[in-house]
């Protein structure tokens, strides 16, 4: 093969440019493509390191809004159940102040009705003596056909209503 007889005559010259070849090469990465690499990493390692402090930063505010949240939440709660004490307490004394009233009221037409019963009472109690002093002489003129004095026999009625 005519390709393996060239090889002692053209191998040294061969390695010389594989030589010069990979010495390009790995100038040519090592000072041009590395440092734009390491650059690049480095960049994107700042961008990240910004990003994660940004992040944090913004969970860290976060947490102080929703605290802040929270307490004025707490306020709000403790804001609104003393105003429903204080209401609760205004609507008892109110109530304490119509029910007095409405007591008085009550009481006051009680003793009305009380006073109206005995009038009543009083009066009726006064129809049944006259009924009855008028029952008596009627029955003691029939019986004993003799006439009864009027203040006598309402004396005797009164006496004997009094004792039951």
């Amino acid at each position: 093969m005519p390709q393996l007889s060239q090889i002692g005559a053209i191998y040294a010259s061969q390695l010389f440019w594989l030589a010069i070849v990979f010495g390009l090469i790995y100038f040519g990465i090592g000072k041009a493509m590395v440092p734009r690499i390491e650059r690049t990493i480095d960049d994107r390692s700042a961008r990240i390191a910004g990003d994660l402090a940004a992040a944090e930063a913004a969970r860290a505010a976060a947490r102080a809004a929703d605290e802040a949240y929270e307490s004025g939440l707490d306020a709000a709660r403790s804001t609104a159940m003393h105003k429903v004490a204080d209401a609760q307490h205004a609507a008892t004394a109110s109530l304490e102040v119509r029910m007095k009233a409405s007591d008085a009221e009550i009481a006051d037409r009680l003793d009305a009705a009380t006073a109206r019963i005995g009038d009543t009472k009083r009066q009726a109690l006064g129809e049944i003596e006259t009924m009855t002093v008028d029952a008596v002489e009627a029955i003691v003129a029939k019986l004993a056909g003799v006439t009864v004095d009027r203040a006598a026999a309402e004396h005797q009625v009164k006496a004997e209503l009094a004792h039951g």
